[in-house]
């Protein structure tokens, strides 16, 4: 069965002040894009008919453009690889190829001045469409940037340098920003670029936005520079991202990375049924307007009001949020009454547990790969329970009570080395829904769930940017009631009252420093 899911979420919390009428606002738009693609993308294309299949793709953000100016929109955000397609050579993909200039030293609008550099005919299209309708446009494109080998001994033998490029356009047309990504995933075409980029612009109606793309959201650069020490709190995000549950559906940990940074995110991703990838958003830290679509081929335009988070625009850092610090509430305790125990499983001295010696974890503790690591589960037994269960450091504790016991639920845990499609190091406590009743199925993929959990977790960490995402059934997003740091090293969020079937909620840590180690 198709499930489309394009809904408004909204968290109620002491931090929703920040929505208040009087506060700076801007609307918003991103589009996710039932690109149209080279069908032999391995087989090289001269620049005309290279530019006649763009043009197919260009024709569609034009409308999608349009039809974002007439709901009032300041800036549409449009995907990764949406002009051009993907799976390309580095041979094939040179007819895609154009050269954009950098901003900070050469000011260029392609719309008035489409002659000023050779075979660029997408930027000035782009350019025109941000001119005509009067808003900021962030789109993505394959660029080429010149090297000399003998002067830069990061220069490709060919003498040139092939990004994976975001490209920003102010109202007027102008190029103000260009990022160049760093992360790539499985990109043959593209070069990463040879220092990282932290790219910024700004804009008259909410100051400034960052700029990055895709698997980027996974390290911590730019990502976390970005919003941990540039302070920048609203991000444009071009992605074409696959999905992968439990732990990594688009909007899942789009929704995550907003709720713990403290940042709004404009979310585009690329509509391609055939290669699992969906899921676009415009998320603030509080809530969230969504689109994910698991068949069909139609694109999704999404358009809302959010407010301005740059404290240097409006002036009022009251309501700053500290990236990666949790949502403690600021209107009344966490209700903790209804829990079967007021603790968590304690060693003998009465403490929490640091490491497996301190903190017996059940006998019924067993193995099974989710998302390619092997993590270490112990099953939920009851309608209520106490439970833990550690791998080195990182310990997991729950709380939970439930609805029914008729689906599996397990809680895991992983601290290691993640090594497939992506080399990062993560310490992860993860409630999922096993997608049968055999220990094997915890950790498949699974949209669903009818069992309501109201649950307590969290875990001990050894770094500071740890993720929190809780996923409901159908997709649905939500957030902690409460969550935060307790006892230096113990991250923690709990969830009450949920109108759906809980599929994950995990504590995604990301320990960046021993990425390389």
């Amino acid at each position: 069965m198709a499930l489309v899911l394009a809904g408004l979420v909204l968290c109620l919390s002491g931090l929703q002040l920040i929505l208040a009428a009087d506060r700076a606002s801007y609307v918003a738009a991103v589009y996710e894009h039932r690109v149209l693609l080279n069908p032999e993308p391995g087989v090289p294309l001269h620049r005309r008919p290279a530019l006649e299949h763009m043009k197919l793709n260009l024709r569609v953000f034009e409308e999608q453009t349009a039809l974002a100016a007439q709901q009032g929109a300041q800036i549409i955000v449009f995907p990764e690889d949406a002009i051009h397609g993907f799976n390309f050579t580095r041979s094939s993909i040179a007819g895609y190829l154009e050269t954009v200039p950098d901003p900070q030293n050469v000011t260029w609008n392609p719309c008035a001045d489409p002659h000023r550099f050779p075979d660029t005919e997408v930027l000035h299209s782009l350019s025109c469409m941000a001119h005509k309708n009067r808003l900021f446009l962030v789109a993505n494109m394959p660029s080429r940037q010149s090297c000399n080998r003998t002067t830069d001994p990061r220069c490709p033998a060919d003498g040139q340098y092939q990004f994976n490029t975001n490209v920003v356009f102010s109202d007027q047309g102008v190029i103000v920003a260009r990022y160049h990504k760093q992360n790539l995933y499985f990109e043959a075409a593209f070069d990463a670029p040879p220092e990282c980029e932290y790219v910024t612009f700004t804009t008259p109606f909410a100051g400034r936005f960052g700029v990055f793309t895709c698997f980027d959201i996974l390290f911590h650069d730019p990502a976390v520079t970005l919003v941990k020490e540039m302070g920048i709190r609203q991000i444009v995000y071009p992605t074409a991202w696959m999905n992968q549950l439990p732990l990594l559906a688009a909007v899942q940990f789009q929704r995550s990375f907003s709720h713990a940074t403290g940042v709004t995110l404009l979310a585009a991703n690329v509509r391609a049924a055939e290669y699992g990838i969906t899921g676009s958003g415009i998320f603030t830290p509080w809530d969230s307007l969504i689109h994910h679509n698991t068949e069909g081929n139609s694109g999704k335009l999404l358009v809302r009001r959010v407010p301005v988070l740059d404290p240097s625009f409006i002036g009022d850092d009251r309501h700053k949020l500290v990236p990666f610090s949790g949502y403690p509430s600021s209107k009344e305790p966490e209700k903790m009454h209804v829990w079967p125990t007021s603790s968590f499983k304690a060693n003998h001295d009465g403490k929490y547990c640091q490491k497996d010696s301190e903190c017996a974890t059940s006998s019924t503790t067993f193995n099974s790969i989710m998302m390619y690591d092997n993590f270490t589960l112990v099953p939920l037994k009851g309608t209520e329970g106490n439970i833990s269960i550690c791998s080195g450091s990182v310990c997991c504790h729950l709380l939970f009570q439930r609805s029914d016991t008729h689906e599996f639920y397990a809680l895991g845990v992983f601290n290691g080395l993640h090594v497939v499609h992506g080399t990062y190091y993560l310490e992860i406590c993860a409630l999922v829904k096993c997608t049968g009743e055999h220990h094997s199925s915890c950790g498949g993929e699974t949209e669903h769930a009818q069992t309501l959990v109201d649950f307590r977790l969290a875990g001990t960490f050894t770094t500071s940017h740890v993720f929190p995402g809780i996923l409901g059934s159908g997709m649905t997003l939500d957030v902690p009631d409460h969550s935060g740091w307790e006892g230096g090293n113990r991250f923690y969020m709990s969830r009450m009252g949920m109108n759906t079937g809980l599929v994950t909620a995990v504590l995604y840590g990301r320990h960046y420093e021993k990425d390389n180690v």
